[in-house]
C-alpha cells in the first residue's frame, strides 16, 4: 500500500489523463452493450441442447418461432375476418422467408374472436425478419406480434427503460444521503463521480468481452446496480477517512495514511465481494457465467478507481473537497453513537437473544419458497408481447401440458422388420407409465397399430409412397424421433422427477431427451448439485480473508455465521412480500437464480461493513488491549458513516424495486433488504453483543504470539481512523 500510495502522490496528474483516456475511449463501446446482448441467459450444456440441435439440424424443426396473434373487431363478420388473416399472411410470406402454420389450415388455431399463426425461421438471428414482419402487422391496430424472440427483445427494453428508472430514483437520493454525511456538496459529488466512471468503463469492457461470448441481458441491471452501490460505498469511507486524515496532516500524508488504513479495507471488502460473484461460475448456466463476469469486471474497476481514480481527484482538491458546506458537522452525533454503544455493551446477552429472536422471524417463511425459471411474466404487464402471449394461453391453452422429445440411435435400420419391432416394444415400454397422456409415433401417423402390419405395407411401393411423409417425420437414417406427451404440466415436481428418472433408466438404445421438461430439469439440478460447491468455495475464501486481515479464528467464523443468518432472514422476508403479494409487488414465485445471486452478492457486499467495522475495532484494540472500549469506539466512530453507506446501497439497489423486469425486481429488493438487516440488526446490535461476551478470545489466534496489554494512559489520546 505504502509503493502505490507514493505511485499516486508523484503520478496523479497522468494518472487522472490516464482515466479520462480510458472512460472517454471505453465508454464508446459502452453504448453498444445493449444491441449485443442475447437472451435471458438459461441455458446450459446438456442433452437439452444437443436434442435441440438434432431437432433442427436433422428433423426439420424452426430455430426460430413467432406468434402473430389476430383478435377480430366487433363490426367484423367471420369471413371478412378470415380474410384479413389470409391477406396478411400473404402480404408476410411475400415479403419474408418463412414457413407459416395457418389458423386457415388448422382448426385449432382460430376461436370465435381470436386467431393465431405461428412462423417459423430456420435460422436463430431473425432481427432483421422480425423488423420486415412488424412493417406489415404495425399496419393494423387487432394484430400483435409475440413469441420468445419478441419477448427477449422486449426484456432487453424493459432492462433499459428500468435502468434509466431506477437511476433517476436512486442517484439524487444517494447525493442527499452523502450530503448529510459530509455536509459538503463537493464532497458529496465526488463518490457520484466515481461511481459513474466505474459503471460507464465496466460497460466498454463488457463490450468488448460481449463480442467473444454471449452475455445476458440482465447485465444491464445488474452491473449498474453493483458498480454504483460499491464504488460510492468505497468512495464514502475513503473520504471519509481522508477527511479525518486532513485535520491533523497536509494532503499528501492524509492521502498515504487513508490508502494505508481505508485503502488496505477497500482492498479485503473487494476481495470477499469478487470470490462471492466468481463462485457463481462453477454453475454452468449462461446466467451465473455472465452475471459472474460482468460482477467481477465491475468489482475490479470499482477497487482501482477508488485506490487511483479517487485519491488523485482527492489530491489535486486538497483542502477544497470541504468546500460548499450546506450542512455543518455536530459533535453530537459520536457522542449519540458512543452512547448507543455502551447500551449495548451493558445489555450483551438480552440484544443478542433480541436480534436472533428477528431474524428467526424472518427466517420462518423460507419454508413455503417456490422457485421458478422466469418466462414471459417477467416482463411489466403493460407490454403487447406479453398480453398477446398471454391471450394465446389462455384462449388456445398454449403450452399447458408438457411434450418430451426422446431421440433414439438404432445401428440397424428403423424400416426394417427388427427395427420397426423395437421401435414398438421401446413405445410400450413407455405407454404404461401413468405421467404419461399420448406418444406420436409413426403408428399413431400412419393409422397402422403393429410393427408386423407396416412392415407389411412398406414392401409394397404404392404404400410406402403414401406412408413416407409420416416416416419422415419421425425417421432420418438411425435417428428415430418420439414426442411424449404427459399429463402434469412441464414446470411441475412430477415432470421433473419423470424426465430425470426416465434420463437414468438402462436402455439397450442410445436415448437423449428434450423438451422444454428436459430444460426445466437440468436448470434446477445444475443449480442444485452445484450450489453446495458455490457455497463452499465463498464460505472457506472469506474465512481465510478475514482470518489474515484480523489475525483472529473467531471473528471470521462469527461474521460469517452472522451473514448466513442474515441471508436467511432475507430470504424470508422476499418469500413474505413477493409470494405473499404484499405491498403492491403482485403475487409472484421466486425466481430460481434467486437465492444463488443474491448470498453470492450480498455475501460479499455486506462483508464490506464487517470489514470497515472490526478493522477500526482492531485498529484500536492493538493500541489500548481493551475489547469493550475498541468495540464501543469502533462503533461511534464508524456507525454515522456505515451507516451511510448502507443507506445508499439500500436507495441504489432499492430503486429496482420500482423496475418492471420480475427477476430484476426482486434481486434490487433482495439486496435492499438484506444490506437493511445486515446494518441494523446485524451489525448494530448482533455484532457489538457478541463482541463483548466473547471478550479477549474475539482476538485469538493459535501459534501467534500475543504482544503485552499496554498500561492505561491517564489520557486516552484520540483515535483516528
Amino acid at each position: 500500500m505504502k509503493l502505490l500510495s507514493r505511485i499516486i502522490e508523484r503520478l496523479h496528474k497522468g494518472i487522472l489523463v490516464f482515466w479520462i483516456v480510458v472512460a472517454v475511449g471505453l465508454g464508446y463501446f459502452a453504448t453498444q452493450l445493449p444491441s449485443i446482448l442475447g437472451g435471458d441467459g438459461f441455458r446450459t450444456d446438456g442433452e437439452y441442447e444437443r436434442v435441440q440441435e438434432e431437432l433442427t439440424s436433422t428433423f426439420d424443426f424452426p430455430d426460430s418461432t413467432l406468434l402473430l396473434l389476430f383478435e377480430k373487431k366487433s363490426n367484423q363478420s367471420e369471413e371478412e375476418f378470415k380474410d384479413e388473416i389470409k391477406s396478411t399472411l400473404t402480404t408476410i410470406k411475400s415479403n419474408v422467408s418463412i414457413n407459416i402454420q395457418s389458423p386457415l389450415n388448422q382448426n385449432d388455431l382460430m376461436k370465435e374472436n381470436y386467431a393465431y399463426a405461428q412462423l417459423h425461421f430456420n435460422k436463430k438471428n431473425i432481427e432483421d425478419e422480425i423488423k420486415e414482419v412488424e412493417t406489415i402487422t404495425n399496419k393494423y391496430p387487432n394484430l400483435t406480434l409475440t413469441g420468445e424472440p419478441i419477448i427477449t427483445r422486449d426484456i432487453n427494453k424493459a432492462s433499459q427503460d428500468d435502468l434509466k428508472r431506477a437511476e433517476m430514483i436512486g442517484v439524487p437520493v444517494a447525493v442527499v444521503v452523502l450530503l448529510f454525511a459530509f455536509g459538503s456538496l463537493i464532497a458529496s459529488l465526488v463518490p457520484i463521480i466515481i461511481g459513474g466512471v466505474t459503471v460507464v468503463v465496466s460497460f466498454g469492457v463488457l463490450t468488448l468481452i460481449g463480442e467473444k461470448i454471449e452475455l445476458s441481458v440482465f447485465l444491464l441491471n445488474v452491473v449498474p446496480m453493483i458498480g454504483l452501490a460499491l464504488s460510492i460505498d468505497f468512495a464514502l469511507l475513503f473520504i471519509n477517512r481522508y477527511r479525518e486524515e486532513l485535520k491533523m496532516h497536509h494532503k499528501r500524508k492524509a492521502i498515504t495514511n487513508t490508502i494505508n488504513t481505508a485503502g488496505r479495507s477497500i482492498i479485503f471488502s473487494a476481495l470477499c465481494v469478487f470470490i462471492g460473484l466468481a463462485a457463481m461460475m462453477v454453475i454452468q448456466i449462461d446466467i451465473f457465467q455472465t452475471i459472474a463476469i460482468g460482477g467481477m469486471v465491475v468489482v475490479s474497476i470499482a477497487v482501482v478507481s477508488s485506490l487511483t481514480l479517487l485519491p488523485t481527484i482527492l489530491l489535486l482538491m486538497g483542502f477544497s473537497i470541504n468546500k460548499w458546506r450546506i450542512i455543518k458537522p455536530r459533535e453530537k452525533d459520536n457522542n449519540r453513537w458512543k452512547k448507543f454503544a455502551r447500551f449495548v455493551m451493558k445489555r450483551p446477552v438480552f440484544l443478542a437473544i433480541t436480534a436472533l429472536v428477528i431474524l428467526i422471524i424472518g427466517i420462518l417463511p423460507v419454508r413455503n419458497m417456490e422457485l421458478a425459471i422466469p418466462e414471459v411474466d417477467s416482463l411489466p404487464k403493460d407490454y403487447e408481447s406479453r398480453q398477446a402471449f398471454e391471450t394465446i394461453q389462455d384462449e388456445f391453452n398454449f403450452g399447458e401440458g408438457s411434450t418430451v422429445y426422446m431421440i433414439a440411435d438404432n445401428k440397424s435400420k428403423w424400416t426394417s422388420e427388427k427395427g420397426l419391432s423395437e421401435m414398438e416394444d421401446l413405445m410400450n415400454s413407455f405407454e404404461d407409465e401413468n405421467l404419461v397422456k399420448e406418444i406420436e409415433s409413426v403408428f399413431s401417423a400412419t393409422g397402422i397399430e403393429t410393427s408386423q402390419e407396416l412392415f407389411a405395407a412398406l414392401k409394397h411401393p404404392e404404400m410406402k409412397k403414401s406412408l413416407q411423409p409420416a416416416l419422415n417425420s419421425f425417421i432420418k437414417e438411425d435417428k428415430l424421433l418420439i414426442p411424449i406427451h404427459l399429463k402434469v404440466e412441464e414446470s411441475s415436481d412430477a415432470a421433473k422427477n419423470w424426465i430425470r428418472h426416465t434420463t437414468n433408466k438402462q436402455s439397450e438404445y442410445d436415448l437423449l431427451f428434450g423438451g422444454q421438461v428436459k430444460f426445466n430439469q437440468e436448470i434446477f439440478d445444475e443449480i442444485y448439485n452445484k450450489i453446495a460447491m458455490c457455497l463452499a468455495i465463498i464460505l472457506i475464501s472469506t474465512y481465510t480473508i478475514l482470518m489474515f486481515a484480523f489475525r483472529s479464528v473467531i471473528i471470521p467464523l462469527k461474521a460469517i455465521l452472522m451473514n448466513i443468518i442474515g441471508l436467511t432472514s432475507t430470504f424470508g422476508v422476499l418469500v413474505w412480500l413477493f409470494q405473499g403479494g404484499h405491498f403492491g409487488l403482485g403475487e409472484n414465485d421466486i425466481a430460481l437464480v434467486l437465492p444463488v445471486l443474491v448470498f453470492s452478492l450480498v455475501f460479499g457486499l455486506s462483508m464490506d461493513y464487517e470489514v470497515f467495522l472490526i478493522s477500526r475495532i482492531h485498529e484500536i484494540y492493538q493500541k489500548t488491549r481493551d475489547n469493550t472500549e475498541a468495540t464501543i469506539e469502533g462503533l461511534a466512530s464508524t456507525s454515522k458513516i456505515i451507516t451511510s453507506a448502507a443507506l445508499i446501497m439500500i436507495v441504489i439497489t432499492g430503486a429496482f424495486a420500482f423496475t418492471g423486469v420480475m427477476p430484476v425486481k426482486q434481486i434490487g429488493v433482495g439486496i435492499a433488504v438484506a444490506i437493511f438487516i445486515d446494518a441494523t440488526i446485524i451489525r448494530m446490535l448482533l455484532v457489538p453483543s457478541l463482541m463483548k461476551l466473547l471478550g479477549d478470545w474475539n482476538w485469538w489466534m493459535p501459534f501467534v504470539g500475543r504482544t503485552k496489554k499496554k498500561k492505561r494512559k491517564s489520557k486516552r489520546q484520540p483515535v483516528n481512523s
